[in-house]
């Protein structure tokens, strides 16, 4: 090949090398170091990317949970709800659908998802904001996911999108806790859910899932109506809501339980 037809595509090849995907495995700062140069192509500030990023470690804990999770869904639809759904979730869901009324009479209005379907995902996730929305940093957890090879181009995304939203001022550095795969929130949003259906419905030019009942309500009815969601219709099994549910969930026995427990909200 010529001298100069080769520099060009080493150079061209050099060139595009920051929009690649950081490589997975190898030395895990190394990776850590790529992934902020990439970041940093996409728009994120080097402040924001040093705060996060900075001295992030890896977490065992979470490649093992990660791992153990593929067996939560094994359960028959009887046996997970009956761990779920229980008289005392259901009156406090009932207590909900009262306390905000008007709230989840304006959502139902704007997007068309019934209350009961969203309250029923609110007491699931994390019994209405006041359960556990997970405690682990959600840089450290992501950096550990996207760094192990089985999904890194799934959790670089998530990574990005979660340097998306302190970027964006939704929620400070010490306001990102969550769970084991980076959800957060009280319906606990991966960031890529964050930053693609996240609503600032009490209008305070944030998108707040963790502090923001009215953010976090719209939010969900949001990403729901635009995944095909429609009011007034079955959103049983085998019906066209339940499929919209998918983008929620998609495990059936969760959406069956999701259902089950609107329904009982409802007194059916």
């Amino acid at each position: 090949m010529p001298r100069l037809v080769l520099a060009v595509l080493l150079l061209a090849l050099f060139a595009s090398g920051p929009a690649r995907a950081a490589r997975c495995g190898g030395d895990f700062h190394a990776f850590i170091g790529s992934f902020s140069q990439e970041a940093a192509a996409a728009g994120i500030s080097q402040s924001v990317i040093s705060q996060a990023l900075d001295g992030v470690q890896q977490d065992a804990g979470v490649l093992a949970f990660d791992r153990r999770q593929r067996g939560t869904f094994r359960k028959s639809f009887e046996q997970y709800v009956a761990t779920r759904v229980g008289p005392g979730r259901i009156n406090t869901g009932r207590a909900m659908l009262q306390r905000h009324a008007a709230l989840l009479s304006s959502i139902e209005q704007k997007y068309g998802v019934p209350r009961q379907i969203l309250v029923a995902i609110w007491g699931l996730e994390t019994d209405f904001g006041k359960g556990d929305m997970g405690k682990l940093p959600v840089f450290r957890v992501l950096a550990t996911l996207a760094h192990d090879c089985r999904r890194t181009k799934l959790f670089q995304g998530e990574l990005l999108s979660a340097l998306q939203i302190v970027q964006r001022g939704d929620l400070r550095l010490n306001d990102m806790i969550g769970a084991y795969a980076g959800e957060i929130g009280q319906t606990q949003f991966l960031p890529s859910s964050y930053i693609k259906y996240g609503v600032d419905f009490d209008g305070n030019g944030h998108v707040d899932l963790r502090h923001s009942v009215p953010d976090v309500l719209a939010s969900t009815a949001n990403l729901l109506h635009t995944n095909g969601f429609k009011m007034g219709a079955s959103y049983e099994e085998g019906s066209a809501n339940f499929e919209a549910m998918r983008e929620w969930n998609r495990a059936v026995v969760y959406r069956k339980t999701i259902a089950y427990f609107a329904d009982r909200l409802m007194g059916r």
